[in-house]
């Protein structure tokens, strides 16, 4: 008999976890024309290294898989039958009701590692995972009763990659905060050569083992992925160092790919290499080493029972319901728990604050109250506390795992914030100026907006991103974008615009304990009430217990009763800087304007507007992003739909002008944005019409 190193029970669970595998892909192709209505990749080829790595994690490791990944969610546990039930779509598909692709799981059970949410988009997950193993890194520090872990090995993250995503600036970014920090994260690789149907020689410089090592503290291991023992054996060594040892490991394996991209992309329209990579298939490999061993009966048996399994839940996983036309609503925020403003708003005791210093106090206390609470980005550490001083004082007073700088890495900055979400943290994080948000706008979409959704909602993602915004004293093209047009147009995150210091800290207090993503857009032109005419921005500091709720518009100023009743008012619905180019205008027209202020936008209070809208019969809406195709026309556009017998005139639209950036020179500057001038001539425009 051949000898082995391993117990001979692993063996036979292997292969029995290998033949269901491979039964999956034979029924698939099978029953091609039923399956690939929905697009599904499967593992052939992969199975070892997926298998060796899938059975030696723990239930309270973090688990971030990748599309073809389905010998991997098999040996973790999940049953043929649950992944068949989302190959189909079905409503019963516990992993997101029939929303996502096959092999796109997301797990919170008790007995098996926890998946959250994970996308399509190939090296997306790397940044998600290296943010869970952060946050796990985190909670070991402060409480490892937290991580409910006592007299047990400490857990890790395990992020599974293809070799040709690892050329992704973002996995880059993940690798770099893995080192830097020493986090406990496995980076599992999977070289089939491939990418689609470009082959690794033309896109690839070097595998990612060789590109690994250049990160210093990123320590690598190579293995055979048709040799299931060498899998498990290298995967066994790895698993035990990290979580001994608290650091990241990249595991490159080289594996054949012998089933089709997708079910969309056949391998025979452009593969070469067929013949050949059948030869390194890992299945025969084990199988006759069992066979070596003398288990031959038992193999044609688990053979046998494996083709039986599969066929019969995909028997029963055809039967099951559909979903239901309105399931598709369901689950695309988490309930709020802030649904009414509450505490004092204007306590006797305190003093006007500005709205830097009133977003700082909302953090201080969040952090004195909540543990989980941490904030990172760049510059906030102790050294500046932000560009803007906005987190001055606080990496002081918290410690420097609580408040930290980055790396200039906005898509990690972003994106790191649902695995933190994921293991039970709620991260404050900042982009330093919204110009810089695009490189991050990946992450954002991606993962963070879609994760309560695709999950069914397990996995929402609770955390407050912060975006210095606006053009402010000739700041340039860099730093002075708005770009909420932008935002607004992504599903499933909240956005708040403050235009003074009061609601700043109730929002940002109500946004912490919101269980949804929240961008936190905050004026810089405003942060300090420096600006001419920008004085109403200082209010008196609300209480500690002060909680505004996301979607709540206000008032800020009433058109006289007089005016009203002439027909000679209008309301002006606006946000941010334009409450105080509103206010300064209204100076100039007798009682004429009511001044809307919607504070969130999204969620947005329609029923205030239209009810405003409404009562005056002239709106305009007023924004400092350029005109065209933005928020601010959508907006019209709604307004002019749900109000329109009550108009006595065309909705209007007040922006900056069309142009690609805002210019350096203050007499450019001023020429392309609005302000309280340009907004009198539009209003007396219209108020005359």
């Amino acid at each position: 008999m051949q000898a082995s190193a391993l117990p001979q029970k692993t063996l036979l669970r292997a292969f029995e976890l290998m033949a269901t595998a491979k039964s999956l892909s034979e029924l698939y192709e099978q029953h091609f024309k039923l399956v690939s209505k929905y697009v599904h990749a499967t593992s052939r080829g992969h199975e070892a290294i997926q298998i060796a790595a899938g059975a030696q994690l723990l239930p309270h490791d973090i688990l971030y898989p990748y599309y073809r990944d389905d010998a991997m969610l098999l040996a973790i546990g999940c049953t043929p039958h649950e992944l068949m039930l989302q190959l189909l779509a079905k409503a019963t598909d516990g992993f997101s009701g029939g929303r996502s692709y096959y092999a796109h799981p997301s797990l919170n059970a008790a007995d098996k590692p926890k998946i959250p949410h994970q996308s399509s988009a190939t090296g997306m997950q790397a940044i998600p995972a290296t943010g869970a193993a952060m946050g796990l890194q985190y909670l070991q520090l402060i409480e490892k009763q937290k991580l409910n872990v006592i007299n047990q090995p400490l857990p890790l993250v395990l992020c599974s990659l293809g070799d040709g995503s690892v050329t992704e600036g973002e996995v880059a970014e993940a690798f770099q905060m893995a080192v830097l920090k020493k986090l406990p994260i496995v980076y599992l690789v999977q070289d089939n050569d491939w990418d689609i149907s470009a082959y690794a020689t033309e896109v690839r410089a070097q595998d990612a083992a060789f590109y690994a090592r250049g990160f210093n503290g990123l320590e690598v291991r190579t293995v055979n992925g048709s040799d299931f023992e060498a899998c498990y054996l290298v995967m066994h060594e790895v698993l035990g160092i990290v979580r001994a040892e608290q650091r990241p490991f990249l595991v490159h394996c080289k594996v054949p790919l012998l089933n089709h991209h997708t079910s969309g992309v056949r391998k025979e329209w452009y593969r070469h290499d067929l013949e050949q990579e059948q030869a390194k298939d890992p299945y025969p490999f084990l199988k006759n080493k069992l066979e070596g061993l003398g288990f031959i009966e038992e193999v044609q048996n688990i053979e046998m029972r494996a083709k039986i399994a599969v066929q019969t839940q995909f028997e029963q996983a055809q039967t099951a319901p559909e979903p239901t036309a309105d399931s598709v609503y369901e689950h695309i925020f988490a309930p709020t728990p802030i649904i009414q403003e509450q505490g004092d708003r204007t306590p006797a005791e305190k003093s006007p604050i500005i709205m830097v210093d009133s977003a700082l106090y909302a953090i201080e206390e969040l952090m004195q109250k909540h543990p989980e609470c941490l904030l990172y980005g760049q510059d906030v550490g102790a050294r500046l506390g932000g560009v803007f001083r906005e987190a001055a004082t606080l990496a002081q007073k918290f410690g420097q795992h609580r408040v930290f700088n980055t790396p200039i890495q906005e898509a990690f900055i972003i994106g790191s914030t649902a695995g933190m979400s994921a293991v039970g943290l709620k991260p404050i994080v900042e982009v330093q100026f919204a110009d810089y948000l695009f490189a991050g706008i990946n992450q954002l979409f991606t993962e963070i907006s879609r994760s309560c959704y695709l999950t069914q909602g397990k996995f929402p993602i609770s955390c407050i991103i912060r975006v210095p915004i606006g053009a402010y004293g000739s700041g340039g093209p860099y730093h002075s974008s708005s770009i909420e047009s932008i935002l607004t147009n992504i599903q499933g995150i909240k956005i708040c615009y403050p235009s003074n210091s009061a609601d700043l800290k109730g929002l940002m207090k109500a946004a912490f304990y919101d269980q949804n993503p929240v961008i936190m857009l905050e004026h810089k032109g405003l942060y300090w009430s420096k600006i001419k005419g920008t004085e109403a921005a200082k209010n008196t500091e609300p209480a500690a217990d002060y909680l505004l709720p996301l979607g709540k518009a206000n008032t800020v100023l009433h058109a006289s009763e007089h005016q009203q009743k002439r027909g000679n008012s209008c309301v002006v619905v606006t946000y941010g800087m334009g409450v105080h180019w509103a206010l300064n205008a209204a100076g100039a027209l007798e009682g004429s304007i009511e001044i809307l202020d919607l504070r969130t936008l999204f969620p947005l209070d329609t029923e205030m507007i239209y009810e405003r809208v409404k009562k005056h019969g002239k709106c305009l809406v007023l924004t400092e992003e350029p005109q065209a195709n933005g928020f601010a026309q959508g907006l019209a556009g709604r307004i002019s739909q749900n109000c329109f017998a009550h108009l006595d005139a065309a909705v209007q639209v007040l922006g900056a002008k069309n142009l690609p950036a805002v210019p350096l020179n203050s007499v450019l500057e001023a020429e392309m944005l609005p302000n309280a001038q340009k907004l009198t001539i539009a209003l007396k425009k219209l108020l005359n019409d």
